[in-house]
């Protein structure tokens, strides 16, 4: 029979110590186990009552019982509540391997606690995802999809491993494509990627040194990552305006008389600084001269900006290449939303302005279609489309044959063009609609946006409200949100709303539970 004795807890953690409360809580519980002092078949305290014992909020105890489940320690079970049923003792002997170190010492830096929540938690089919970065499937063009599976079924004699840089005639396509982004480009300039996240991995490994800084707008996407943060980078906040990121302000930060937030890694490294390969500059040289001493280089997502869904206009997009050109700072620019302008004319990529190979762009056939396929590009000055190409040969071999061949097929028999025609109607009437529940459920309580394409809304509250009891109360609740301060460098008391990957009616459900939170 299981043991019902009551399990003692007579300490609490130490908040001044610099040990996050989670892992002290961790490791006592570990202590106690290890003992004898808590039996294995010892049933767990609820939730709740640990959380009162311990002195902290309720998400703090699920992360440390989650822990402790993931290192099998411990064990839910439907209706007998959560039981000890391992002391790990294989780990504690004398020169066992202790991979709770192995775990915290890798390359890659884990994501916050709100982040891998919600990662684990759009799999979950109950919740209500409000804040998503994805499209709904069910607008996944499966008419399409078959007529080009069966073509690819009839056309494909073999799946052996594709050139670096991607299949020829994706390239083509791609560099056809970049067009009406006005951006003219050859195919060599072109590299294939896994998504345009792997971009981003391939471009921090390779052209960017340990300890330099990567400026980008506040909030942004990629503050949500550890792309350059594991690759030893510290990340700037530049603000934004109504037009996107403040150009002048980033010019300021640059001479030095301004401020920015930034997010400091110390990175612990088995070798010395990266160096680029020999005779493959970083970036390209310039008409003014070398890039920044400092290494330095800039991340912005000037369309359907991820997560304000501010789109920059073509002003602003001048302005800020001039201020880039002036202080030697080279350009990632993100399109990953550029094919999603449902309202007004499609600005250009800032490729299109680039007179001095500054700008490497990165554009993904994820968010317009499917981000199972696994594909994006870079496009870039030659030179680094080599570079890269060898790190990407070290990585995986090439992205997907069978995807790569597919997504050519869906750009050159104009089937792309169809479904993006019919994908902005419905996204616009998704926001129309969006806007609509968010004027009845919380005008004179917020603010937000009005984007002109994308996904995203950026709300944001006018009185302080707690975040985090938010999206823990809104989970209970059925529905997943996105709170605003994984994006940005300080808490910003905002969410970023996506209508994307709900109906109308979805959207207004899940939106009348968090006003009634609110």
């Amino acid at each position: 029979m299981p043991r019902t004795t009551p399990l003692d807890i007579d300490w609490t953690p130490d908040r001044t110590n610099t040990t996050p409360v989670t892992e002290q809580i961790v490791d006592y519980m570990c202590g106690r186990i290890a003992s004898g002092a808590w039996p294995i078949g010892a049933r767990l305290p609820s939730q709740r009552a640990l959380a009162e014992s311990f002195g902290v909020n309720r998400s703090t105890i699920i992360a440390a019982v989650q822990e402790l489940a993931d290192y099998g320690i411990v064990e839910g079970r439907h209706g007998a509540g959560t039981r000890i049923v391992s002391n790990t003792w294989s780990l504690m002997l004398p020169g066992a391997p202790d991979w709770a170190d192995y775990v915290s010492s890798g390359f890659f830096k884990a994501n916050n606690t709100t982040i891998q929540a919600i990662n684990r938690l759009e799999f979950d089919a109950t919740k209500t995802r409000l804040g998503t970065g994805e499209l709904d499937p069910r607008l996944f063009p499966r008419d399409m999809w078959r007529r080009v599976a069966s073509e690819a079924a009839a056309e494909i004699d073999a799946l052996g491993y594709p050139p670096p840089e991607g299949l020829d005639v994706l390239r083509e396509a791609i560099a056809a494509h970049m067009r009406d982004w006005g951006v003219d480009c050859r195919p060599g300039q072109v590299l294939v990627s896994s998504g345009a996240l792997q971009g981003l991995q391939m471009i921090s490994v390779s052209l960017l040194s340990a300890g330099s800084t990567v400026y980008a707008e506040a909030p942004s996407y990629i503050k949500s990552l550890q792309v350059f943060q594991s690759a030893g980078m510290r990340l700037a906040g530049v603000p934004m305006d109504g037009d996107g990121l403040d150009a002048d302000a980033l010019g300021a930060l640059l001479d030095g008389n301004g401020t920015a937030d930034h997010t400091a890694v110390t990175a612990t490294r088995r070798e010395g600084p990266r160096q680029p390969a020999p005779d493959t500059p970083a970036f390209p040289r310039n008409r003014s001269g070398i890039i920044r001493q400092d290494g330095s280089v800039l991340y912005t997502i000037p369309t359907n900006h991820n997560p304000t869904g501010v789109t920059m206009p073509e002003q602003r997009r001048r302005t800020l290449i001039d201020a880039c050109v002036t202080h030697r700072m080279p350009i990632i620019e993100d399109c990953a939303y550029q094919d999603l302008v449902f309202e007004g004319t499609t600005p250009r990529a800032l490729k299109s302005y680039d007179e001095t190979g500054m700008v490497i762009t990165l554009g993904s056939a994820s968010k317009a279609l499917a981000p199972g396929l696994r594909i994006g590009w870079i496009v870039a000055d030659e030179r680094i489309v080599h570079r890269l190409a060898d790190v990407k040969m070290q990585m995986d071999y090439g992205a997907s044959t069978l995807s790569q061949w597919v997504f050519a097929r869906f750009l050159t028999s104009g089937l792309y063009a169809e479904y993006l025609e019919r994908l902005r109607a419905e996204l616009r009437r998704r926001r129309d609609a969006a806007l609509e529940t968010l004027e009845r459920l919380f005008a004179g309580r917020a603010h937000w946006n009005v984007p002109h394409g994308g996904f995203y809304i950026w709300l944001t509250f006018d009185e302080p409200v707690r975040m985090g009891r938010l999206f823990q109360q809104a989970a209970d609740r059925g529905v997943l949100l996105n709170p605003g301060d994984i994006y940005d460098f300080e808490g910003d008391n905002a969410l970023r709303l996506s209508y994307s990957y709900t109906t109308p009616e979805e959207f207004a459900g899940a939106a009348q539970i968090v006003a009634g939170l609110v």
